[in-house]
């Protein structure tokens, strides 16, 4: 026996809550189905883990920053604390602990979604299962032989929750700086196996990274702004909102001790090996750190606004670490990102492209009517997944939901 919804939000995170608040705004009546409780994901990262971008940033419809602390970072208890407030005050119904293990096309017509609790079958299903639902293991981490702990980046807590010995960071990106800051900081050894990553101070000019950025188009970028469509899985700026927020790069890092190399290669039963590339990433790194300064240049001048004085990196020639012994290699933490899971347990053929975004027009899947999509990366522009970008998104779906069901949008 199926239950009938007309209408089906997947995902209590702040996609899925700023769709049902727009669903809401249009009298749209729905419901939201979320695997765990409002803004749980965010209750799954790291202790220490706090917001990159600044509170007053946090613009989710119907529910902004309102604190007394506009310029400070949330950690994951008060995101996740804000979550749980906006979900209480929606006008929808929004079921804890109802994963969707499958979503499939019903004989006819609408969707079948398969929950621990029963089958419900909806005309419209929007995904909102957030941006990162699936840590990065690059293929050289299988080669890992057995004796140091391997932990991705969601099954990482704190430093001392690791074995005494040697940690092996695998990632640059945001979360890979910040946890090998935080393990250097309680006094480990750390080596970072260092990936391609941009990076710009955290303040400049007396404004937050953030704040220039938003003045330029480097938020507004779309798909075909990119050099390639793989580039939307390419690493954040490096920077971290940790201790009220503070510049972390590869020269931070390196000055508290953190030994730098190449990406990881792979290892055998003796050695894990990283590759001979830690100079042209550093360039890359710092190529990257200029195009961000034009950009915010450029955006000054079409604002009119005195572009911060942000001068070049200085020299940085680190000697590069190639191999580490297995022996003595406490443990290894990967934090290389993450990838999409939509395709295991949508069942629809072409949902996905070759980098797993669904394909889609406007949110809407182009493989499936009346299935669309919030909160990925880079949906509609880079803002798209973001505390200030998702409402943009949520209020575009809702309102297309709303006029195909002859609603007023």
């Amino acid at each position: 026996m199926h239950e009938e919804i007309d209408v089906v939000v997947i995902g209590a995170g702040q996609a899925g809550l700023a769709t049902s608040h727009e669903l809401g705004v249009r009298g749209v009546e729905h419901v939201v189905l979320e695997a765990e409780s409002p803004g749980s994901s965010w209750a799954h990262r790291w202790d220490s883990f706090t917001l990159v971008g600044p509170n007053h940033l946090v613009l989710l419809p119907g529910a902004p920053y309102a604190g007394d602390d506009p310029d400070g970072f949330m950690s994951r208890e008060q995101i996740t604390g804000h979550l749980e407030d906006y979900a209480s005050r929606l006008t929808a119904q929004v079921r804890h602990e109802t994963p969707v293990r499958v979503l499939r096309p019903a004989r006819d017509g609408g969707y079948d979604l398969e929950t621990d609790h029963g089958t419900v079958r909806s005309r419209v299903v929007v995904v909102a299962t957030g941006a990162y639902q699936r840590p990065n293991l690059p293929a050289a981490v299988r080669s890992l032989p057995p004796g140091p702990a391997c932990l991705d980046v969601s099954q990482y807590r704190n430093p001392s929750g690791l074995p005494d010995g040697r940690v092996l960071v695998v990632g640059s990106g945001q979360s890979a700086c910040q946890i090998a800051e935080e393990l250097a900081l309680a006094g480990r050894e750390v080596v970072m196996a260092c990936g391609l990553a941009p990076w710009f101070p955290r303040r400049a000019g007396g404004r937050d990274v953030f704040e220039w950025l938003l003045d330029t188009r480097f938020f507004d970028q779309r798909v075909g702004d990119l050099p390639s469509p793989a580039a939307r899985l390419g690493a954040n700026p490096q920077v971290s909102g940790h201790g009220g927020g503070h510049d972390l790069h590869f020269r931070t890092l390196h000055g508290l001790g953190v030994r730098l190399g190449g990406h990881l290669v792979g290892a055998d039963d003796r050695t894990v090996h990283l590759a001979p590339d830690l100079e042209a990433t550093l360039a890359a790194s710092d190529a990257a750190h200029g195009w961000l300064r034009d950009i915010i240049v450029a955006g000054c001048a079409r604002t009119g606004r005195q572009p911060p004085e942000v001068p070049d990196p200085d020299p940085f020639s680190p000697r590069p670490v190639e191999s580490l012994p297995v022996r003595g290699l406490a443990a290894v933490v990967v934090a290389a990102g993450f990838r999409s899971r939509y395709a295991e347990w949508i069942e629809v053929p072409g949902l996905v492209d070759e980098q797993g975004f669904p394909v889609h027009d406007d949110g809407e899947s182009t493989a499936a009517p009346d299935l669309h999509f919030v909160g990925v990366h880079f949906l509609r522009n880079r803002r798209s997944a973001l505390l200030f970008g998702v409402g943009d998104d949520a209020r575009a779906t809702a309102t297309r939901i709303a006029g195909r069901l002859g609603l007023n949008g």
